[in-house]
């Protein structure tokens, strides 16, 4: 009879620490899901507090860009003006050196002619 008895206190106390395991296991469970949930929450505010960055730092860069391409533009616009007057001075000083040449040439044919009258005017 007390083997009986010792046989039951043993299987009732291993069916009080299976159960003591098995709600030590659910808890751990509930707490494992606890923190799994609240690390996801972590996770996802990080995410999406990283996603905020990046938005704003294309944000930036793409306004940066613009920036750039106008001032560029603007540069480019600047440059084309500039060779614009440079090739139109180009054009007024070749013209006016043209007339130039052409005057000294009339000139020196003239020139030619003044021997001979001097030479007539003057006779040695």
């Amino acid at each position: 009879m007390e083997d009986n008895e010792a046989k039951e206190a043993s299987m009732s106390s291993i069916d009080n620490s299976s159960m003591e395991d098995k709600e030590a296991m659910e808890a751990s469970k509930t707490f494992n899901q606890e923190d799994l949930f609240k690390a996801l929450e972590v996770v996802e505010r990080d995410s999406l507090a990283i996603a905020e960055s990046y938005t704003s730092l294309f944000a930036s860069l793409r306004l940066a860009l613009s920036e750039i391409t106008n001032t560029s533009v603007d540069h480019i616009q600047c440059f084309s003006d500039a060779a614009g007057k440079v090739q139109e001075s180009a054009i007024d000083a070749a013209t006016r050196g043209n007339r130039f040449i052409h005057s000294c040439i009339r000139l020196n044919d003239e020139m030619k002619g003044i021997d001979d009258l001097a030479a007539h005017l003057y006779p040695c």
